[in-house]
């Protein structure tokens, strides 16, 4: 059997499109002054900040941290969509949604 345990160019390039795509799809859902709002912003800075780290590392060519940072970039996006602070048009595709 053969390992693919290899950070390529091929592979970043395909999650950071990946988690691009769904920064530009997502809306977010609750109500301009309601608290989840806020949240909902907060868990869209953190992922903006996530990805714009692994763009960075990735440029710098230290491929282990771009592919951590861009997988947690993600993750916030998950977590956003499966609880509903995301508008994301129920695609699971690019989410992890609830069902």
């Amino acid at each position: 059997m053969e390992l693919n345990d290899r950070i390529t160019e091929e592979k970043m390039e395909k999650y950071l499109d990946i988690t691009g795509r769904a920064l530009s799809k997502l809306k977010i859902a609750p109500p301009e002054k309601s608290f989840n709002r806020r949240l909902a912003e907060s868990y869209l800075e953190m992922a903006n900040c996530y990805y714009s780290d692994a763009k960075h590392f990735k440029e710098t060519g230290d491929y282990v941290t771009a592919f951590a940072s861009v997988n947690y970039a993600h993750a916030w996006l998950d977590c956003g969509a499966r609880t509903g602070l995301f508008d994301v048009g129920g695609d699971d595709v690019l989410f992890t949604l609830y069902e």
